[in-house]
């Protein structure tokens, strides 16, 4: 009888695989805040390179049993408010920040990549849900929408679309509900007995001013933060998507757009009625509602439409939601015409916003290095402002304001002069002027290489492809609504996609059918193979060896070496600014901004030298020093004589400033050459020092450290 109760390993479980442990850790991020065992990612991932063995062994009986220890289902929930609420008397005006523990996402990492396998093949998942699912994005349910959308318009019917917020989301998930599902579509035992155990038992404690930090237990719901809390949420409410009829029912984690589709607005209003009844009473059966404050509608227009604007409102549970002209969507702002300017208008203001706050970081003369300041134009304001821009597409004069933005931030970074060509300013800064990457569209094209890599079972914009288009299978979305149209003649006909697209009509061609075409370049005419879009033990029955050099991240480091090329080819002339363009900061960007400045203005040819061109072109160029020859970028460094014992003390080694020089790649001659700098005052405003003894070539030891550290920053980055 003892023996009964003996707890035995699933027999079908698979042996815990240290490859595994590897994955979940490098998925982790080092920043990551910890939770209450207050033990950073940083720390694990040194004990895995010590003992690789050792996470592992603790990890593969958890696995092999199917079982989450009650020590690894704390967590801890900040309570932060919401700016700008005019009350904070509700719930909703705060923010929760949940902090897991680091140790328990690690077997959350490896639990939900082997979940994700089984997934799809069990059919816990609709083809139409795009949120928190590998090789899936929120651009991909964009162009699924909008490809819809404008197909049914071809075909003369008016569209309307109903989005929904789903109140609460993970909070509402029920462990039991879960559970039956997940027996009832066979899921591996050992997995339904995992999730049972890490969604029971939770205990969590709020973390507020004053507040008394004792641990309470949590009932409902999966934990915010966690990596596997989306899949299984997701899962959960798979149930909820429903076939409509001449229209599409999509979402995005937890927010869900329905589109109906009829000969008139009114009609689809009905039709979006009765399909919300069924959205709410299977969503009370799984305990979750919607949000009514979030619920918007809009009806789709055509440019062909010149009737009289007719914009009924739907009523549902006793509230009355009218049209907008503007939606916003997974960050996407839509209109009834699908106009791209507003979306973009919105993320130039913001991004405008944030500039106003980041250059506060870094002056002209002290603040931020430039090295500093070109990361966080790069990964701060670039991304503010090109969202969208894998989908949606800038007008010419839309562009010119994104690129004169871009402009500012790019002096910002280099301390360049408002004369300087802004060609020569986007190499200094090392940003490539986004003129080029939004005609170029690097991310929009990496986003259509990622739909055309992606299997059609598992990505509804694939599935939307046309057949002539070589996927990693020949499924596709049925019905395909292309058939509805009598208007699908001459040029509004899918073409082949190896034949080139003509320019055009190009509003003609529906958004999936022009989508290959934009990488033909790319490609090639030898048609596409299977591609993978995540890793290989990643659903590995979608996924078939690619061939050498088709693989996805093949395929992407080419199109942004196409980028490279196309940036070399718009590079200033060599005989006007003789440096190439680069990606990567330079390394003197690293010194103090000030330093950096004149090295960045005597580059670019626009500085305080006199040699070079100001707005006063009678003003004298020989150098003020010695009087010799005009004050030129190289004149200044290593041929003026008045600066020669200051130059035999900190330039012994620099002989050459040119763009192959070793003094832009060592730290050692970059340290001289900037106090060099300091101690000539080179390029520096007229008026702003008197000019130093050139045999003292003294440096103040606040400036000795500055440019000691910036050389510390530099050298972190190579």
């Amino acid at each position: 009888m003892f023996t009964d109760t003996i707890l035995l390993p699933f027999r079908e479980c698979l042996p815990l695989a240290p490859d595994e442990v590897s994955r979940a850790l490098a998925r982790s991020s080092p920043s990551s805040a910890p939770g209450p065992d207050a033990i950073p990612n940083s720390v694990w991932k040194r004990v895995h390179r010590v003992a690789p063995h050792l996470i592992h062994d603790l990890l593969a009986p958890l696995v092999a049993y199917g079982s989450h220890p009650l020590t690894l289902k704390r967590a801890d929930r900040i309570i932060l408010d919401k700016p700008g609420k005019p009350s904070y008397d509700s719930a909703s005006s705060f923010r929760v920040i949940v902090l897991l523990q680091t140790f328990s996402k690690i077997l959350e990492r490896i639990m939900n990549s082997r979940l994700s396998c089984v997934a799809r093949a069990a059919g816990l998942l609709n083809p139409h849900q795009c949120g928190s699912l590998a090789g899936l994005s929120a651009s991909d349910a964009l162009t699924t929408l909008t490809h819809e959308v404008k197909t049914l318009q071809m075909a003369g019917r008016k569209v309307s679309t109903l989005f929904l917020d789903i109140k609460g989301g993970f909070d509402n998930v029920n462990p039991s509900t879960l559970c039956g599902m997940l027996r009832a579509k066979g899921v591996t035992p050992y997995l339904v007995s995992w999730t049972k155990s890490f969604l029971s038992g939770r205990s969590c404690r709020l973390m507020y001013q004053g507040s008394p930090k004792v641990f309470a237990p949590v009932a409902v719901g999966t934990p915010q933060g966690s990596p596997v809390s989306p899949l299984l949420f997701v899962i959960y409410v798979s149930h909820l998507h429903s076939e409509i009829p001449m229209g599409l029912s999509l979402s995005y984690v937890d927010d869900f757009g329905l589109a109906a589709s009829s000969a008139s607005y009114r009609r689809n209003i009905q039709i979006l009625q009765k399909q919300y009844a069924k959205l709410k009473s299977e969503g009370a059966r799984l305990g979750v509602c919607f949000s009514i404050p979030k619920t918007e509608l809009i009806h789709w227009r055509t440019n062909r439409d010149r009737g009289p604007i007719s914009n009924p409102p739907i009523h549902l549970d006793g509230s009355v939601f009218t049209p907008k002209n503007e939606v916003r969507w997974l960050g996407y702002w839509f209109t009834p015409s699908i106009s791209t300017t507003p979306h973009f208008v919105k993320r130039l203001a913001k991004a405008q916003a944030a500039f106003v706050s980041v250059k506060r970081l870094s002056s002209p003369e002290i603040g931020l290095p430039p090295f500093l300041c070109h990361r966080l134009a790069s990964s701060l304001l670039f991304p503010i402002l090109s969202y969208g821009a894998d989908a949606f597409v800038p007008t010419l004069h839309m562009t010119r304001k994104l690129s004169a933005f871009w402009h500012k931030v790019q002096r910002w970074t280099t301390n360049c002069f408002m004369s300087t060509p802004t060609d020569i300013v986007a190499v200094e800064a090392c940003l490539p002027p986004l003129g080029l990457l939004l005609t170029y569209n690097l991310k929009r094209r990496l986003a259509h290489l990622r739909v055309l890599c992606s299997p059609p079972e598992i990505n509804p914009a694939a599935a939307r492809l046309p057949p002539s288009v070589q996927t990693p299978s020949l499924h596709r979305h049925s019905p395909d609504f292309r058939a509805l149209s009598k208007k699908n003649a001459g040029s509004r006909l899918p073409l082949p996609w190896i034949q080139p697209r003509p320019p055009s009509k190009n509003r003609a061609h529906l958004p999936l059918d022009a989508l290959p075409h934009s990488m033909l370049f790319l490609l090639g005419p030898d048609g596409l193979d299977a591609l993978p879009v995540t890793s290989q033990h990643l659903l590995s029955d979608f996924y078939p060896e690619p061939p050498p050099g088709r693989s996805y991240p093949q395929l992407k480091l080419k199109c942004k070496n196409l980028l490279m090329e196309e940036w070399d080819r718009a590079a200033p002339d060599p005989a006007r600014y003789p440096f190439p363009p680069s990606p990567k900061p330079h390394p003197f960007m690293g010194l103090d901004k000030f330093t950096a400045g004149r090295l960045h203005q005597m580059r670019s040819g626009k500085s305080y030298l006199r040699a070079h061109p100001s707005w006063d072109s009678d003003a004298p160029t020989t150098c003020p020093s010695c009087l010799s020859a005009p004050e030129t970028f190289e004149h200044a460094i290593l041929r003026c004589q008045a600066k020669e014992p200051t130059r035999t003390r900190h330039l012994q080694g620099v002989l050459d400033i040119g763009p192959d020089a070793p003094v832009w790649s060592s730290a050692a001659l970059l340290g001289a050459l900037a106090r060099f700098i300091k101690s000539t005052a080179t390029a520096y405003p007229p008026g702003m020092f008197s000019r130093p003894s050139s045999s003292t070539g003294s440096i103040s030891s606040r400036s000795s450290n500055v440019v000691s550290f910036g050389y510390f920053m530099w050298s972190q980055e190579s």
